[in-house]
């Protein structure tokens, strides 16, 4: 190593995916110069794993919890990706939502060391330099996730430390969840601006003080990154995170023919409610081209469901028209009608013939007799006692799947959901849950978690090394998921549970190659894709030094 100049530590203790802190072997800490400078003991990673546990469980609040873990992702990234690994379904809300949502909000006072690239509309001609600061070559990239957190989680727009917090948390599920290498992966913040105005007024805030730009700049500045992105990093998949109502949906479409990219809002949520629904129609004996759905709530998540059902339902055996027909949209103004005031764009296959008759949730539930009742509209308790029973009485199974999160923005809750139907509803939900006793019967409540889903996604697309993520890709990921389960038994969750994060992925990450290589989309040859997918997976272990 030579010399380090006045107390400067060997920088293999300074860099994360490098550092062992106590775990490096005596040939090792000879051979780096780091004799002395940690203590003398030599432990396993499962003696550190152990250590860090009880260190997690003493922290005093979720917040706490998080920014702990984070400083151990800083310092030693193994053993921060073996922890999680340990207690996946508990530390998963802590690196991600709902407890993330708290980390953003505090990301200017809270400052850290940063990670991945900031780039900013206020310099397009420096995307270039950043992605080369970066430091890695064409060949090491395989994931960019990028958020301008317009619009995260239920919390609005939270700048360039929304950004930054949320494609690093995206992350960190990659990697848990599908052994994405974290050495290939950069996390962009994007900073467009910012409408919030406590953020503007915040004297510690670290991202660019003016309004949200939008229009022609905005476009000109996405298009600086994702060319930059494209061209530097070939190989990689572009992953679109928590973009606003007005640009999500837009951007997707403007890119997805043209390279490997992915909106986990609007493609993730509707892929994991049809593997949802796949099970919850196995479990009613019925088919999806029977279904009469009810979307509550038709902003990005709603419609972005609502696509991905009607697609599945004229697979089905239903022509695109009629499937589009058994959707009933309902959004504040209520049913979505033809010529209604401020219809967007992706909102108007949805909308009704404008003889028809229009009315709030609880007169569409009642005129349609729904058999599927969806809730992506943060509105809590909107699936009132009265419009559950009211659905409960027109269907044997009736299906609800309140996905809003988080807890305090979910339409019904589900004990209640099961006593309101005497335990005959099949039920989804946004967050977890505990099981929920009823007449005997242990109803294990299916959480629709994206991290069920993406990580395969993104896991199939860098195996195969997919042209593009295309529609039979995800649908091939909701089988996949709903195959894992066995909807039979009373009470059986219609999803599988996450603790099973790891295999889920791979099962996932295998159907999604598989389609790709089907599709002609798969850049390599496919001979064994369940070894090719096992190879591919990151293991949180420690490698030989030197």
């Amino acid at each position: 190593m030579g010399h380090h100049g006045a107390g400067r530590s060997p920088a293999v203790l300074e860099d994360p995916l490098l550092n062992k802190d106590t775990a490096f072997t005596r040939e090792e800490r000879a051979e780096l110069g780091l004799d002395g400078l940690i203590p003398p003991v030599v432990e396993t990673l499962d003696e550190q794993a152990a250590r860090a546990y009880t260190q997690y469980a003493r922290q005093p609040t979720d917040l706490a919890k998080s920014i702990f873990l984070s400083g151990l992702q800083d310092r030693n990234e193994v053993l921060f990706y073996r922890l999680l690994a340990d207690h996946l379904r508990e530390m998963l809300p802590i690196v991600y939502d709902p407890t993330i949502a708290q980390v953003i909000k505090s990301f200017s006072r809270e400052y850290r060391r940063p990670r991945g690239v900031y780039l900013t509309v206020d310099d397009p001609g420096g995307i270039e330099r950043a992605f080369a600061n970066f430091g890695l070559g064409e060949d090491e990239v395989d994931l960019i996730v990028a958020s301008d957190a317009e619009q995260i989680l239920g919390i609005g727009d939270w700048g360039l430390g929304g950004g930054a917090g949320i494609a690093a948390g995206k992350l960190t599920v990659y990697t848990a969840a599908a052994g994405i290498d974290p050495a290939r992966v950069i996390p962009v913040a994007l900073d467009a601006g910012t409408d919030n105005e406590a953020l503007l007024n915040d004297p510690f805030y670290v991202g660019e003080r003016h309004a949200r730009v939008r229009g022609e700049r905005y476009d000109a500045f996405i298009d600086a990154y994702v060319s930059a992105a494209t061209r530097l990093f070939p190989k990689a998949l572009l992953h679109w995170e928590d973009f606003g109502p007005s640009n999500a949906r837009r951007l997707l479409e403007r890119y997805t023919g043209r390279f490997p990219t992915f909106n986990d809002d609007m493609q993730g949520t509707g892929a994991i409610v049809l593997a949802a629904l796949l099970g919850a129609v196995r479990a009613a004996g019925t088919s999806l081209r029977e279904q009469r759905i009810v979307v509550f709530g038709a902003g990005t998540a709603g419609i972005g469901v609502a696509d991905q059902l009607r697609d599945a339902m004229a697979r089905d055996g239903l022509d695109e028209r009629e499937a589009t027909r058994r959707i009933w949209a309902v959004d504040k103004p209520g049913l979505l009608i033809e010529g209604m005031d401020g219809l967007r764009d992706f909102q108007r296959p949805y909308a009704r013939p404008s003889g028809e008759d229009g009315g709030g949730l609880a007169e569409v539930v009642a005129r349609v007799g729904p058999t599927l009742l969806l809730g992506a509209s943060t509105v809590r308790g909107a699936f009132t006692e009265e419009i559950v029973r009211c659905m409960a009485s027109h269907t044997e199974r009736p299906i609800i799947f309140p996905i809003s999160n988080p807890t305090d923005r979910i339409e019904a809750m589900p004990q209640d959901l099961i006593r309101w139907t005497g335990g005959r509803a099949l039920i989804a939900t946004g967050v977890p849950f505990e099981p929920i006793a009823h007449n005997g019967v242990d109803h294990v409540i299916a959480q629709a978690n994206n991290a069920l889903l993406y990580p395969g996604v993104g896991l199939g697309a860098v195996v195969s090394r997919a042209s593009r993520v295309s529609d039979g890709m995800l649908r091939a990921a909701a089988e996949a998921v709903a195959g894992l389960v066995d909807v039979s038994a009373p009470g059986a969750s219609l999803l599988p549970q996450v603790e099973n994060l790891r295999q889920v992925s791979a099962t996932v990450a295998v159907a999604v190659a598989r389609q790709a290589a089907k599709e002609g989309l798969a850049r390599v040859e496919l001979g064994n894709p369940v070894q090719q997918v096992q190879d591919a997976m990151w293991q949180p272990r420690y490698r030989p030094a030197g």
